[in-house]
């Protein structure tokens, strides 16, 4: 898909969470206020996905927000099993705070296995004691790795089957537990202190009851949550912007969302 039209990106190397480094990039408009970030972690099942497959969401996300957006380049199983994707996606929430972004201007997004990631590691921020972010968005996020909600069984998925779940979950976590804290950090945990979450799900996609599951949990918690199904929708449908007008007005919410929390300095 295209990238929204005047839009710089600068290609960072950062650290990752086994020491070394991951490649990730930055994208704002001309006019982006510098203070604002959003972390965006990308789809693909912990085993799939790059860069490139979410340059153009990030690009109109960036368009939409004003905030600078950072696309990061997570390490992927089978070649790096759990926990290393997650381990590299609080990497790049801790270099963000080391870089001179404040955490209440520091958004944590993604899609899928991203929306994990994003929840995952403001659960991980909180209980190591790191300031916590302004907002979490995930879009058709994977929080049920187990399988569990009605959803998985009911509904008749095109994009995600059952089969490639259990693809994923052999790749990412072969042999282990899903609802490992190391994969799942949420699970079963306390989400009392978190920051506001939006969540959006397609009304046509295996994951919906993750989105409204975990919703029920983060109210009862006293969480600030959002949950919007969009009827019709399959997963991860902002893939399609600027094609889909569903895709764009999905990356507009997100961003009236995270831009009405973060607090910038300039502001």
């Amino acid at each position: 898909m295209p990238l929204a039209q005047g839009l710089p990106i600068q290609t960072l190397h950062i650290p990752n969470g086994a020491g070394g480094t991951m490649a990730a990039e930055l994208l704002s408009t001309p006019q982006a206020d510098p203070d604002r970030l959003i972390i965006y972690y990308h789809a693909g099942g912990f085993v799939f996905g790059s860069l490139a497959s979410h340059r153009a969401l990030c690009s109109y996300l960036a368009q939409f927000s004003g905030a600078q957006v950072l696309n990061v380049d997570y390490r992927l199983a089978p070649e790096h099993p759990a926990p290393a994707a997650h381990d590299d996606a609080l990497a790049a929430y801790q270099w963000a705070l080391a870089n001179g972004y404040a955490a209440s201007a520091i958004a944590l997004m993604g899609d899928s296995a991203g929306g994990n990631l994003a929840l995952s590691t403001a659960v991980r921020a909180r209980d190591q004691g790191l300031p916590l972010p302004a907002a979490i968005v995930a879009l058709s996020p994977a929080l049920d790795l187990a399988s569990e909600g009605e959803s998985h069984h009911t509904v008749d998925d095109p994009f995600i089957t059952r089969e490639l779940m259990g693809f994923f979950n052999a790749m990412y976590v072969p042999g282990g537990d899903v609802r490992s804290p190391l994969v799942t950090p949420f699970y079963g945990a306390d989400l009392q202190g978190l920051p506001p979450v939006q969540l959006q799900v397609g009304g046509w996609e295996r994951l919906r009851d993750d989105a409204g599951s975990m919703a029920a949990r983060l109210k009862a918690a006293g969480v600030e949550t959002e949950c919007t199904v969009w009827e019709g929708m399959v997963h991860c449908w902002q893939l399609f912007a600027p094609a889909l007008d569903e895709a764009l007005a999905s990356l507009e919410q997100a961003a009236r969302f995270i831009a009405a929390r973060q607090r910038s300095s300039t502001a």
